[in-house]
């Protein structure tokens, strides 16, 4: 017999079972083991091959509005750290650079210090910057944003950004570089700094704060960075059939000596592997599904982990994903009672139980060793 009968149970699980029962094996359920093992790595390495996470410079949270000693202000406005209004956020830090000037007309600022970025063709192409203005309490009549390239710069009016913005609150504001590129000829793939100016139509003592300043625009595939959570996911994947396996023959056993059952342990465990051939097929199958997915495109705005905009960005993944998840979890459904029916076969055929009862304990050590399971693996 293959493998110990590994497949029949799926085709002809009573004759499989009766001769599992008769000569209890160890060699059946580890195989399957490997199997499912196998099969759930691939279902994990579909799921990150449709998987694109965008990437952003700085990498590591936002550098550059966390530390004004990358800042300059000019016209004579000054400069701090502020550790009390800031954005709050997976991916953003504890403070926000305010700048401020009294009786003026505009404020202006510059960052600089931040190496080479590349924005060339392949590099990228935006800029996400959260600005917040508590004086005056009006929006600037002018904006501007200048792209340094060493000495030589670019300049973008920006003013149009700040049409729907408001004083008092953080406005996020999405900076497309291409509009940028028309407007300079510098090295884009050496960008060096950048000048943000804002200018009011009176003098006014002006107060604006800058946090969440990033290039993005550029989506990396998730599998280039993803090898170490595929060697985990191996190691996670045994643990949770390693559990099931003996948390459901520990149930079986247990539940089939209360009524009365001269039920053997090695007999129950290497039964409740067997019927574990659900957690290969769902793999597989697990696999087959992730590979209808769509391409998963996961925003700053998901990883960054504002409150609020990260579950627009979720919802909107969902969206995409609606009937792909819908298959996923009627295969679910599928493969549980899938995995039930097979336990109460295997316990009738062992126990000589009648059908109700074997289909009821099998329901309870099932559900059982999966709670158990669910809670074990959190620890």
């Amino acid at each position: 017999m293959l493998a110990y009968g590994i497949f029949k149970v799926i085709y002809s699980p009573r004759e499989a079972f009766k001769e599992i029962a008769q000569n209890p094996k160890y060699f059946g359920p580890i195989l399957i083991m490997l199997l499912f093992i196998g099969a759930n790595v691939g279902a994990f390495y579909v799921l990150i091959t449709k998987t694109y996470v965008e990437a952003t410079e700085p990498d590591k949270r936002d550098l550059w509005t966390e530390d004004k000693a990358f800042w300059r202000p000019l016209n004579g406005a000054q400069c701090v750290e502020n550790s009390t209004d800031y954005i709050a956020g997976n991916y953003y830090g504890n403070r926000s650079i305010e700048f401020s000037v009294e009786q003026s007309d505009k404020i202006a600022m510059e960052l600089q210090n931040i190496g080479s970025v590349n924005c060339s063709q392949g590099g990228y192409t935006r800029i996400y910057l959260r600005v917040k203005w508590t004086s005056p309490n009006y929006a600037p009549q002018n904006a501007s944003l200048c792209i340094y390239s060493g000495a030589a710069s670019s300049h973008l009016d920006i003013t149009g950004k700040f049409s729907s913005a408001a004083p008092n609150v953080w406005n996020n504001l999405t900076i497309t570089l291409a509009d940028l590129e028309r407007l300079g000829d510098i090295d884009w793939g050496n960008v060096t700094g950048l000048r943000l100016e804002m200018a009011w139509n009176q003098t006014a003592n002006i107060r604006v704060l800058l946090d969440g300043l990033f290039f993005g625009g550029v989506y990396k595939p998730y599998a280039e960075e993803a090898t170490t959570y595929i060697a985990l996911y191996a190691v996670n994947s045994f643990m949770q059939f390693s559990l099931r396996w003996f948390l459901l023959g520990g149930m079986i056993y247990l539940l089939t000596r209360l009524f009365k059952a001269k039920t053997i342990w090695r007999v129950s465990l290497v039964l409740a592997g067997f019927t574990l051939i659900t957690m290969f097929v769902q793999a597989v199958a697990s696999a087959a599904t992730f590979s209808a997915l769509p391409t998963l495109k996961y925003p700053l705005e998901y990883i960054g982990g504002v409150k609020g905009e990260a579950e627009i960005a979720y919802n909107k993944i969902l969206e995409e994903t609606w009937l792909v998840n819908r298959v996923y979890s009627v295969l679910q459904m599928v493969i549980l009672v899938w995995s039930v029916v097979l336990c109460g076969i295997a316990i009738r055929l062992a126990t000589e139980f009648p059908w109700t009862t074997s289909l009821l304990t099998a329901f309870t050590a099932y559900f059982v060793a999966v709670f158990l399971e669910t809670f074990l693996m959190q620890i």
